[in-house]
């Protein structure tokens, strides 16, 4: 009896350990499927995340990335790529996959901020001297301009800046015809659609095109830290669009491989105080108050608006101006 009472004791203790351990136990990565200026940030935020991660007890733990234009990302998930977690730099490129059954509806509640652990906002990286004296959106109409910008359609990025100038052009005339007016004539000066922020970065800065670049605010410092602050200067606009950066998680991917926890896990940590610092130190404005003010200096104040305050709301856009043969599409054909 003692013996059959021991081995019970022993299965017992034996199914605790079990259910005591991580569910990501036999989870050795995570694929993360992101945009194409958050290549450094991630890059970082991995390899940290990994390290404590093996302080505590998991080594070898892997975190995989993937880059690309917002949209197009979107769309590999939607395809079939094995995402775990996604960090878009748009929610309409998480509601696509609320769409296919991917992420839950509710994302937006399952972290802080809405599901957005950092900010940027879009600015203009000009050449060094600001050579054709660029100082706002109305500059970037002059017909002797050259503007690069990526595609709406395929970029966040490119979106961004789209809706960022008709937000600025509402604000001055108070008139959607008008906007659109503005908008076309900026649209005119584009000489070429890159399928994402990075490959405007390379048009810019290494092929030498165009007098002005509009993109992220992250994007621009790390131009000038990466390629010398002789080379080029960043310009504030007098007002910009707020670009909250969405996350959530890819629920299919999560239920199929067991990876629920460790990936909840993973985008936890970007909230952590050690997060929010690699965050800031790769020039996106973080959520942590006390990491943001350590680095108040390098986020200057600037108006900005978000897309539900002033342009009706993501739906809206989505549907209005970058469906197919939608406002986007009509002005660029023109």
């Amino acid at each position: 009896m003692k013996s059959v009472l021991s081995k019970l004791l022993l299965l017992t203790g034996s199914l605790a350990v079990l259910a005591a351990a991580p569910v990501h136990a036999s989870v050795d990565s995570i694929l993360n499927v992101s945009y194409d200026v958050s290549r450094e940030l991630y890059k970082d935020v991995n390899a940290a995340f990994e390290a404590e991660l093996k302080s505590k007890g998991v080594p070898n733990f892997q975190v995989r990335q993937s880059h690309g234009g917002s949209s197009k990302q979107a769309l590999a998930v939607a395809a079939g790529l094995e995402a775990d977690v996604v960090t878009m730099n748009q929610s309409p490129d998480i509601d696509l996959l609320v769409e296919k059954g991917l992420v839950d509806a509710n994302w937006r509640k399952a972290f802080p901020n809405e599901a957005t652990p950092y900010t940027t906002t879009t600015v203009f990286l000009v050449r060094k001297g600001n050579p054709k004296n660029i100082k706002d959106w109305s500059d970037l109409v002059r017909e002797e301009l050259s503007v690069i910008v990526p595609n709406p359609k395929t970029s966040g990025n490119g979106r961004y800046t789209y809706l960022a100038a008709w937000g600025f052009a509402l604000e001055k005339t108070r008139s959607e015809s008008k906007a659109r007016e503005f908008v076309t004539d900026l649209f005119k000066n584009v000489p070429v659609l890159d399928g994402g922020g990075r490959g405007a970065t390379t048009t810019f800065t290494q092929r030498g095109v165009g007098d002005v670049l509009v993109t992220f605010e992250n994007e621009a410092i790390l131009i000038g830290e990466e390629l010398g602050a002789d080379k080029f200067d960043v310009v504030y606009p007098s007002i910009s669009i707020d670009a909250s950066a969405p996350v959530a998680l890819v629920k299919s991917v999560n239920s199929k491989r067991g990876s629920g926890a460790i990936a909840k896990q993973y985008i936890d940590f970007l909230y952590s105080p050690k997060g929010q610092e690699i965050i800031a130190k790769h020039h996106f404005r973080p959520r942590n108050a006390a990491v943001l003010a350590k680095y108040k200096n390098e986020f200057p104040a600037i108006k900005t608006f978000t897309v539900e305050e002033k342009l009706g709301g993501w739906a809206k856009v989505r549907n209005e101006h970058f469906s197919d043969g939608g406002i986007f599409d009509q002005i660029f054909k023109k």
